[in-house]
């Protein structure tokens, strides 16, 4: 898989362990959902570890840009609240940041 697909699905299962544990803790949901939810946390780290680069923090600091824009569209088809103007903006600006992290000439 490309950087940007594993970025991806470290960026889905991010979101969803982290909402498993909102949903315990905010939604009153049952403590089993915690369960999952650490499974998904597990394949977010498994998945940061497949991404192609040399040092972890670049790797993190590129993820960024793909769990913001990830996190609105989660906004968007999981909660029911679309993304406003300033979302969609400040998040171009993370992932335009991503590509330079992760593209960007190095000497």
């Amino acid at each position: 898989m490309t950087t940007i697909a594993w970025f991806v699905v470290a960026a889905v299962a991010e979101i969803a362990g982290c909402f498993a544990a909102w949903a315990v803790l905010r939604l009153d949901r049952s403590p089993w959902w915690l369960m999952p939810g650490a499974l998904a946390l597990a394949l977010f780290a498994f998945a940061l570890t497949r991404v192609e680069t040399d040092f972890a923090g670049r790797a993190y600091a590129a993820y960024g840009g793909i769990y913001i824009a990830a996190a609105l569209l989660w906004l968007w088809l999981a909660e029911g609240r679309m993304p406003d103007r300033w979302d969609v903006t400040g998040a171009a600006l993370a992932v335009a940041g991503t590509f330079v992290i992760l593209w960007g000439p190095r000497g």
